[in-house]
């Protein structure tokens, strides 16, 4: 069996509880996600009380979009109570740039190891320093444009970078792996780039950082595609998305991403 369906099987028979800080638009889709996916979501974001619940979880999701004070506070103390606990954590430094706390937030916490680092390509050239960001979220770079940026990234902070766009890009600083998987319509549900990192960390609580970022990638990859021919637009494809979270097998994954 493929390093992908080991992964996907671990998720499903384990259940990691997966701690998120993240905007809370998105908050409803990475925990119907994360659930649909076999993991277990939890929601904290104050530094009173993250800092302490993070060492109940298998793993932890940071994503820096819609940052709001109590989640700019939580976060530094959170990554070091989660190191301490051995747990694996991930950053999605989302719409970072022009964005005047979240960036440097972002510059200084990817030097806490995180074992992988998921954005599109102008938030990895903003984490990098050689480029000024996006319009917020949106990307106005191809991911071949800051693979340079994300193998530098990923020597520098020993982490696994997943550059996310109509092909996903995965470096490790060593090897590079692309994944052609998706549709079209995923980029028009609000959260789905949150979700693929809430999905990465689950991962990761039971595969190594490389297997952890292809398997995620390729895991919502496949479900787009299959929830594509069933939704009649946007809010159809939220909600069977989320089926074929839950309905789509290891194999299948597996097969269609090349494994």
């Amino acid at each position: 069996m493929s390093v992908v369906a080991d992964a996907i099987d671990a998720v499903r028979e384990s259940a990691p509880m997966v701690h998120c800080i993240g905007p809370g638009v998105s908050a409803s889709l990475v925990a119907d996600g994360l659930l649909a996916a076999g993991a277990r979501p939890m929601m904290t974001a104050t530094a009173s009380e993250s800092p302490t619940l993070v060492a109940a979880a298998d793993a932890l999701s940071i994503n820096l979009g819609m940052l709001t004070t109590d989640g700019a506070e939580a976060i530094p103390p959170t990554i070091t109570a989660a190191r301490n606990a051995e747990v694996p954590w991930v950053l999605d430094p989302a719409a970072i740039g022009l964005a005047p706390v979240r960036t440097p937030l972002a510059t200084s916490i990817v030097t806490e190891r995180p074992v992988i680092v998921r954005g599109n390509a102008s938030e990895i050239l903003a984490l990098h320093g050689s480029g000024k960001g996006g319009r917020g979220a949106d990307t106005v770079n191809h991911p071949d444009q800051a693979l340079a940026a994300g193998t530098e990234i990923a020597r520098a902070a020993d982490s696994v970078v997943a550059i996310s766009g109509l092909v996903d890009l995965i470096t490790d600083g060593r090897q590079m792996r692309r994944v052609a998987l998706g549709s079209m319509l995923l980029p028009q549900v609000t959260g789905t780039g949150c979700l693929l990192g809430a999905l990465m960390a689950a991962c990761s609580a039971v595969a190594t950082p490389w297997a952890s970022a292809v398997t995620a990638s390729a895991w919502l990859g496949v479900a787009g595609e299959m929830a594509e021919p069933r939704a009649s637009g946007p809010g159809s494809f939220r909600v069977a998305l989320i089926d074929a979270l839950a309905a789509v097998t290891p194999d299948e994954v597996a097969d269609r991403a090349g494994e």
